[in-house]
């Protein structure tokens, strides 16, 4: 499948050489192109020669040299190049199945492509692939590669994303660390099905895979109150996930030993959940699963306090009131973390707001999934002093709007306050807080 030029940049090496917008580009030095990796791939060779064909089927060669790596200049109608691929499972702890009807389109969508694993870091199931394209990956040597395991138990992965193929899918495993290509894995994990023995042969079966298999996080099945037609799911409890924490760390012991890594990580939400303290930095490896909320909150820690060092009272404001609003789960971590900044900054104020998620369900309590809905909700008629601080992870991508498509604007207009978004970083946090 050969795909069309939307573009050329100007002065760029493609125009310099003629290549035309609306021309079609079938290969590169005898390759077919077929979507984005096929092109970047073969784009980084310094000599070059394109062949082209134009609406009326006429086809030319353009043999061009360029240094090694630069781009061509080419711009396509979509970034793959190619249509997304959508999932084709039926998971029993699905997020997405878990939506209410009426919100953006974009959110139901299913991704389950590869190709977006190697750019963006997307996870992906290994059931909507073919032996072809591992073999492409393999002769590209595309690294790496983030998959949603769940478990190696072949029976138990069918039943789990009720596809046929789930479980012979994981064949495909062996043969990407056989072939150098850098693994990292997750866990979705679901009390009574996928945990406690399941887990543990899960550990063992990927432990193989090293020294290609890079990490592991588990991380907790998220619930939410859409859930009539769907499988019967139990959140985790106190007990079940510390039996969780207590399985991965001892795992994860024997395999720094052995390694010098630990592997496998659980995620935050379970000592959150257990009631543990959660594990020094040190134990997070230079944080190799921060996607999957593994080491965010220690990490965060860290970073405000090392930029809390830094303050001085010059930088402490005259006078300072703000709020800040967050998911339940995380809402005592970041109170001592302000707690800290009052006692160096004796004007500094702040109202910290809990929101309760009443849109998703009560057993959804992280700040990614808060809405705007409920911020408005809650926070109405409450102090909240002149700034409201939101982090940025409960915006989509566009930072503007929230899951449930109230703007940030409309959020500052109905409460009546100036909305600040602060980034990930602890450091972040901190100028925020200060105003800076």
């Amino acid at each position: 499948m050969a795909v069309k030029i939307c573009g050329v940049e100007a002065k760029s090496i493609a125009q310099k050489h003629g290549v035309r917008a609306g021309e079609t580009l079938i290969a590169i030095n005898g390759h077919e192109i077929n979507d984005i990796l096929d092109f970047r791939f073969y784009e980084t060779n310094a000599a070059l020669t394109l062949l082209l064909e134009d609406d009326g089927g006429v086809r030319r060669e353009i043999s061009l040299r360029k240094a090694q790596y630069a781009s061509l200049g080419l711009e396509f109608e979509t970034y793959l190049m190619d249509r997304q691929r959508r999932c084709r499972n039926n998971c029993i702890f699905c997020f997405i199945d878990q939506l209410p009807e009426g919100m953006r389109e974009s959110l139901y969508f299913k991704d389950d492509d590869d190709r977006l694993s190697f750019l963006f870091g997307n996870y992906i199931t290994l059931t909507n692939i073919s032996q072809q394209e591992i073999d492409r990956i393999l002769m590209m040597h595309i690294s790496p590669i983030n998959i949603s395991v769940h478990t190696t138990n072949p029976e138990l992965r069918v039943r789990m994303m009720r596809n046929r193929f789930a479980g012979e899918s994981l064949k495909y495993l062996d043969q990407l660390a056989k072939g150098g290509i850098r693994l990292n894995c997750q866990l979705v994990l679901c009390p009574g099905i996928n945990d406690g023995a399941e887990l543990e042969r899960s550990m063992r079966d990927l432990e193989k895979l090293y020294p290609a298999l890079e990490s592991v996080a588990a991380v907790p099945v998220g619930l939410t109150r859409f859930r009539e037609g769907l499988a019967e799911l139990q959140p985790f409890c106190r007990d079940t996930a510390a039996a969780v924490i207590d399985a991965m760390e001892a795992f994860g012991d024997r395999c720094k030993e052995k390694y010098g890594t630990r592997l496998f990580y659980a995620a935050d939400e379970f000592y959150l959940k257990a009631e543990r303290p959660l594990p020094p930095e040190e134990e997070y490896d230079g944080y190799p699963q921060l996607e999957n909320g593994v080491g965010a909150i220690t990490l965060l820690r860290e970073q405000f306090g090392e930029a809390l060092s830094d303050v001085t009272a010059d930088d402490c404001p005259q006078k300072r009131e703000i709020s800040l609003a967050t998911g339940v789960s995380a809402a005592p971590i970041l109170a001592k973390l302000l707690d800290a900044l009052q006692e160096k900054c004796d004007n500094f104020e702040y109202h910290l707001y809990a929101v309760q998620n009443d849109f998703f369900g009560p057993m959804i309590n992280v700040a990614g999934l808060v809405t705007g809905g409920d911020i408005l909700a809650q926070l109405s008629g409450r102090p909240l002093g002149e700034e409201l601080l939101i982090p940025a992870v409960m915006l989509r991508h566009e930072q503007d709007m929230f899951l449930d498509n109230v703007t940030v604007e409309e959020l500052s207009r109905k409460l009546k306050v100036p909305v600040r978004i602060i980034g990930e970083d602890g450091a972040d946090l901190l100028d925020g807080a200060l105003g800076r």
